[in-house]
């Protein structure tokens, strides 16, 4: 294809001229909102991989051993067995994968690399993120390790099949699937690093003249808040991973337990004096954070949104942010909870059970505080409102639930349950994905240019609330029956046979709950092309993004920028209108008003003169 030309309006530089090849643009873009789409369309495209993986699994659940209908038969023989039902072998890498995929290749993506180029940068009055390049290289890693990772379809011995925590020593022993996983994640959390540090120097040194940091949006202090734990979690996965590919790759023994005999792909031979307990460490060290990581970018969106539409200033910003901070602090020092039952001491035990417990107090300030921003105001609501309410209840619901999980002698009877899957959906895709869905309805107008269709996006809205608590609520109850996660078929134990229809109810839930995103795609498909055209604010806000035109030109703002004041200036009595943006100088907030006034002394002597 012809290089294609692209002409823009740089913010700062005087409107000249920005002429970019199809190629530059496009593809090796240095703009952090074609990136921002970038991550967004490709993260999209893996939730529906992933998704499908989910419907396969549960497919399995629901009907053991029943071919997979009308694609069972055209599914490879390594996959399905002769009448096309599921293999054991199988479900156990689409377990593996689906985890991988969902949180990974999709959440991450979504909440970190969407939202935080397309919205940071704007949010805070800057022309484009602080390392351009360094932010096309972190996109085209993610891309590459999806890749690496999906190439295990591929290769002898299939996907990676350890589940996606990764446990030596299988996953030490595995096939070239798991070395390729093991690649995959390295460069996601490499990609991860990069975007971190990119995120931080942005709101550092790139912030509008007159903006604090406590001028910022909830959104922006989120990804910063995020990246931070990036840059402080990520590399312990990343030495994690390194030793593990050396296990699995070169036959070291990091995590290889002693006196262990075991049959390699290509050798046999004695593990060396390796601690498996160590991986569980290294990995969950990262990987709780890496929950927060998943949420607060999520929280930080929710939070702008509840404002805007309930038309109120943000409850309690102070205290938000710090619960933010208490969150991430927090969040770093309770990875043992994830191995109440790998033997530990139980004063070590006591101690991270009492963290997680404490770990409710900032999360319950912020629910209290998103409660108050939505109470007595004057609710919109809106497809972007209607999400960001449910990400409230749904997160809620899961933060209750991790209460039990908190407490060691109930994890005891819990731990490696149906319970604990229910629990991480909740959280994760009840409050992760609600607000991701959120923001991408929220800033949609923004990004394309176009609105979107207010009926398509409700009835997608409804479909996926109504279907999720469908399909994950039951899970608690089929945890605390005794249902065991991974497990390939229910039926081969008495105690779980009666629990069968609760596992068809459920799949028949998700059945619909995956159908239903193809409502999300179709809606912004077609409205980028065919919706009717947005304004700069639509929505009446008050935040910087959308003092740059819809959508933002090169450069992304066509006027000169200072803040004046929060981001939550709603109904405020200064202003004539129910908003007052950062931007709006006091004394044309005071020209308006006297205007205002004048105008409505005139209508007054009009209806006098006239007798009314």
């Amino acid at each position: 294809m012809e290089a294609a030309l692209q002409t823009d309006t740089h913010a700062h530089g005087g409107g000249h001229a920005h002429r970019e090849s199809f190629i530059r643009h496009y593809i090796f873009s240095t703009d952090h909102k074609m990136i921002a789409k970038q991550f967004m369309f490709t993260a999209i495209i893996f939730l529906f991989i992933g998704g499908a993986f989910a419907l396969f699994i549960r497919w399995q659940l629901a009907y053991p051993g029943e071919p997979i209908p009308l694609i069972g038969q055209l599914l490879p023989s390594t996959w399905v067995n002769a009448d096309g039902a599921v293999t054991a072998e199988w479900y156990t890498q689409l377990l593996t994968m689906h985890g991988s995929i969902m949180i990974f290749a999709v959440i991450i993506p979504l909440l970190v690399g969407t939202f935080g180029n397309f919205a940071v940068p704007l949010m805070i009055g800057a022309d484009d993120m602080a390392f351009p390049f360094l932010n096309m290289v972190s996109f085209w890693l993610f891309p590459l390790a999806g890749v690496l990772m999906m190439a295990g379809f591929f290769v002898e011995g299939g996907m990676a099949a350890a589940g996606w925590t990764g446990y030596p020593p299988l996953s030490a022993i595995a096939s070239m699937g798991q070395t390729l996983w093991i690649v995959s994640l390295f460069l996601i959390g490499f990609s991860s690093i990069i975007g971190g540090v990119n995120y931080i120097t942005t709101v550092l040194n790139m912030r509008a003249p007159g903006m604090n940091m406590f001028d910022l949006p909830m959104t922006v202090w989120a990804v910063f808040i995020t990246a931070i734990i990036i840059v402080i979690g990520t590399p312990v996965l990343a030495a994690a991973l390194s030793m593990l590919f050396m296990d699995n790759f070169l036959h070291t023994s990091f995590f290889m337990p002693a006196d262990l005999v075991v049959a390699t792909r290509d050798m046999s031979r004695t593990a060396g004096g390796g601690q498996p307990l160590l991986w569980q460490h290294l990995f969950w060290f990262y990987s709780h954070p890496a929950v927060y990581i998943m949420i607060l970018p999520g929280m930080g969106v929710v939070s702008d949104v509840l404002a805007t539409f309930a038309r109120k200033p943000l409850y309690g910003y102070k205290a938000m942010v710090f619960a933010i901070i208490a969150i991430a602090f927090l969040g770093i020092l309770v990875w043992g909870h994830h191995m109440f039952q790998s033997g530990m001491n139980p004063l070590l035990g006591t101690t991270f059970m009492v963290s997680t417990m404490v770990i409710a107090v900032p999360s319950a300030i912020k629910t209290f505080n998103w409660l108050g921003t939505m109470w007595r105001g004057q609710m919109e609501f809106t497809v972007p409102m209607l999400n960001a309410v449910a990400f409230v209840s749904m997160f809620v619901i899961g933060g209750l639930s991790g209460i039990f999980m908190a407490s060691t002698p109930v994890d005891i009877f819990i731990h490696d349950t149906y319970f604990i899957v229910g629990h991480i959906h909740y959280v994760l895709f009840g409050g992760s994905l609600f607000a991701v869905f959120a923001g991408l309805y929220y800033w949609f107008p923004k990004m394309s240019g176009r609105m979107f269709d207010d009926r398509i996006g409700k009835w997608h809205f409804w479909l996926t609330f109504i279907t999720f608590n469908g399909t994950f609520f039951p899970m608690h109850i089929l945890g605390v029956g005794g249902m065991m996660r991974r497990i390939y078929d229910p039926t081969v134990y008495d105690f779980l046979k009666p629990f069968q229809p609760m596992n068809e109810f459920i799949t028949i839930n998700a059945m619909v709950l995956g159908f239903a995103q193809f409502l999300l795609v179709y809606n912004m498909v077609y409205s980028w092309y065919r919706g009717r055209a947005a304004k700069r604010n639509p929505w009446r806000a008050n935040t910087l993004e959308w003092v740059a035109p819809s959508p933002p030109p090169h450069g992304n703002f066509d006027v000169p920028l200072r803040v004046y004041r929060g981001p939550y200036e709603f109904s405020s009595p200064e202003s004539v209108q129910d908003f007052l943006p950062q931007n709006v100088p006091p004394e044309e907030v005071v020209a308006q008003r006297a205007r205002h006034e004048k105008r409505l002394a005139a209508s007054q002597t009009r209806d006098g003169g006239s007798g009314e």
